[in-house]
């Protein structure tokens, strides 16, 4: 049996550290094959496995840091730093960042969670393209948001422009009922959402009618030219050679555009070749614009999701070997 032993300085940092009925340290737990008990102001971890026990006292540390730092622990954030730990990157917890990117209409701060949310973050500030590229609850389109919301609250631009292309514009479009902006509102949603939870119903509304805050099907970007604006192209992988490259010579001056897509869910005919692919070799190396790519361990929606991405990603792999 192994036993190690850390000190806490505070009881609210204790209590916080196990969370509602101890559900955070019963998962460290589970996860780990370790015992952890609260005594007289210190933690006593045990486990039959040292490297287990080690894990344990790697991640309890950083947890407490996060705690240290004002923040509310979940089981995403549990998680994670369980992840971080067992992959042997125990010393990368301090990296997760403390910016605070957006507060949204309710006030609540918007921060990145995890290192490559982290990075995606810095690579939108320093670049005038980024492109986000992951899988499902990634938070690309989110924080891409957040990100334009706090441009144009910091009066970096003008106008923010949100766009995606409607893949199935086709005979589907034409059952849907409405003029042609109903028919494309459903496909506009996800970018809706956000801008609501961001800027409030209201205030959301009131941009629009300024000509603030535009949501558009990626058809709408031709023949144009866009200064002074934060440009999001949301699910990339749906476009085509021509309509990235149409999108993209958009670009005005004092603008900035951020690019969004899954390319392992690209709903394109067989032999059409999808613009984000392309335009991620294309681009590769090009000054002022970075390629970041997120991963499974970057989601920080239900676990659930992480494991239907893995499960997808080794059948993936199986059907390759074949």
């Amino acid at each position: 049996m192994t036993e190690q032993t850390i000190s806490v300085e505070r009881m609210e940092l204790a209590v916080n550290l196990f969370g509602s009925l101890d559900e955070n340290v019963k998962l460290i737990e589970k996860e780990l094959g370790v015992s952890v008990v609260n005594r007289d102001g210190e933690l006593k971890l045990s486990g039959e496995d040292p490297e287990a026990v080690l894990h344990a006292v790697q991640a309890v540390e950083g947890l407490l840091k996060v705690i240290g730092r004002g923040e509310t622990v979940t089981e995403q954030n549990v998680r994670y730093i369980l992840n971080l730990v067992k992959a042997g990157h125990a010393d990368k917890i301090g990296e997760l960042s403390n910016d605070v990117l957006c507060i949204t209409a309710k006030g609540k701060p918007i921060k990145a969670k995890t290192l490559g949310q982290k990075r995606y973050v810095e690579a939108i500030r320093k670049n005038l393209v980024t492109l986000g590229v992951g899988p499902a609850g990634t938070g690309k389109t989110y924080l891409a948001v957040a990100a334009a919301v706090a441009a144009f609250r910091a009066g970096e631009v003008n106008r923010i422009i949100l766009t995606r292309p409607a893949v199935e514009a086709g005979e589907r479009l034409g059952f849907l009922p409405g003029d042609l902006q109903s028919k494309v509102d459903p496909y506009l949603r996800p970018l809706y959402d956000a801008l609501f939870e961001m800027l409030g119903p209201e205030t959301y509304q009131k941009y629009v009618e300024r000509g603030n805050i535009e949501v558009a099907p990626l058809a709408y970007m031709r023949g144009r030219t866009l200064d002074d604006s934060f440009i999001i192209l949301d699910e990339a992988q749906n476009t085509s050679r021509e309509q990235m490259k149409m999108f993209l010579t958009r670009m005005g001056f004092g603008s900035k555009i951020v690019i969004t897509g899954d390319i392992t869910q690209i709903d394109l005919p067989s032999d059409t070749v999808s613009g984000l692919r392309e335009v991620m070799r294309v681009l590769k190396g090009v000054e002022d614009i970075a390629i970041c790519t997120l991963s499974g361990s970057d989601v920080v929606r239900h676990v659930i999701v992480q494991r239907i991405i893995k499960a997808y990603e080794v059948d993936e792999e199986r059907r390759k070997k074949k």
